[in-house]
């Protein structure tokens, strides 16, 4: 079973640290934006632009320093990246405390937030890949997958609970917090890790910037596992807001019910991440890449058929669930590919741009679904959203594809 297989003191640690701030951002989950309608009455356009500007500047921030983290040891990369998260969300409950917050300040701490999470996924992937067996990977990557899921499940509610009992800043001091817990967990990994090895007398050339983009366009199976995660994940995303309109607004939905509709169906994700190695063993990679990757995508039109009452909470309920099984099986296994088929040298620069096309692509199109809903309605945009995402499955892989370059791959590691 995947919860027995041992993976080494070094990896525990890497997996607690990955916990603590993973439950910490659940806890903190939305708290930005809480923050600037509570305490600054902000208003929508505000809102939408924190939600939206600030994670974009974050990643155009990332992009230079892809090769930065490429060729510099992962572990002090990763307590870097932690402690300037840390100092970014503790200046929040200061300057609250002092009645100097402002709406500015909080963009600024959500784009080195977004700079800085890019930054340490990117090192942590590149350290992950040195870390454990290749055979280990998707192990590995399905309890962080796992541990991400369950955090969203436990941490909005108790966050929105904590919120209610003890302010608006609550929330962002145990996030603070999450990443300084994180950086000592990071710290206590014990080991020589190697020094990267470039052959550049310069690496943090001009060209080394796109390098994970050149990578990821010239390889046959990334490609296509590239675009077509930017669309699912873009599209998906790009409903949140318009459910939170149609639910809370429309339809009459009290709070609760709306958190509960969210944050229940995100224990799927422990039943998905826990398959996706007995899948893999049974199916096939490929067949998880076409099939699942299929089905991640046909559930989401069910939003736009959302109705009051207990029905409509079922539906949502039912619509969530069925895609965060389906995600949380297939991000595991996207991301082992991803990793074993990633060049040492090139892994950091590669999961960065990664994370930056994506990020991008749920901001375009969560800002096109919004133009869209106040054109026309939040439902008839959920509707275009959901048939959008039905031809993203033409866009996977063929076996042809994720097949390549297989024997080069399996004697690399050897």
């Amino acid at each position: 079973m995947v919860g027995r297989r041992r993976l080494g003191r070094q990896f525990g640690w890497l997996w607690a640290s990955y916990a603590v701030s993973a439950y910490g951002s659940g806890l903190g989950f939305g708290a930005l934006p809480l923050i600037a309608v509570l305490v600054l009455h902000a208003g929508p356009a505000e809102v939408s632009a924190l939600s939206a500007v600030g994670p974009a500047v974050g990643a155009l921030i990332a992009v230079p320093l892809a090769p930065w983290v490429e060729f510099r040891r992962k572990r002090p990369v990763m307590i870097m990246m932690d402690v300037a998260r840390f100092a970014a969300m503790a200046t929040i409950p200061v300057a609250y405390a002092f009645g100097w917050l402002s709406f500015v300040q909080l963009l600024v701490v959500s784009a080195v937030v977004a700079a800085a999470k890019i930054a340490f996924n990117a090192a942590s992937g590149a350290y992950l890949k040195a870390l454990v067996r290749p055979d280990d990977l998707l192990v590995a990557n399905a309890r962080f997958e796992s541990t991400n899921w369950s955090s969203i499940a436990v941490g909005p509610p108790l966050g929105g609970a904590a919120i209610g009992l003890f302010g608006p800043v609550t929330t962002v001091v145990a996030d603070a917090l999450s990443y300084l817990l994180s950086a000592l967990g990071i710290t206590a990994i014990r080991g020589q890790e190697e020094a990267p090895r470039t052959t550049d007398k310069s690496p943090v050339r001009a060209g080394a910037l796109l390098d994970g983009w050149r990578h990821i366009m010239s390889h046959p199976g990334l490609r296509p596992l590239y675009l077509n995660q930017m669309l699912v994940a873009g599209l998906i995303m790009a409903t949140e807001p318009l459910l939170a309109v149609l639910l809370l607004r429309q339809l009459g939905f009290p709070p609760w019910q709306y958190a509960l509709a969210f944050a229940a169906p995100c224990l799927g994700g422990l039943i998905g991440s826990r398959l996706a190695r007995r899948v893999v063993a049974r199916f096939g990679r490929h067949w998880v890449f076409r099939t699942v990757g299929t089905l991640r995508a046909i559930w989401l039109i069910g939003l736009a058929f959302v109705s009051p009452g207990v029905i409509g909470l079922v539906t949502v309920m039912a619509v969530e669930l069925a895609i965060i099984i389906n995600m949380s099986l297939y991000s595991p296994v996207l991301a082992t590919y991803r990793l074993e088929h990633t060049p040492k040298h090139l892994v950091a620069r590669t999961l960065t741009a990664w994370s930056i096309g994506q990020q991008a692509s749920i901001a375009v199109l969560t800002a096109l679904a919004g133009l869209l809903a106040d054109i026309t309605s939040p439902r008839t945009a959920l509707t275009v959203a959901g048939l959008l995402i039905l031809t993203t499955p033409l866009l996977l892989p063929g076996q042809d594809q994720t097949s390549q370059h297989e024997p080069e791959l399996s004697r690399s590691h050897s």
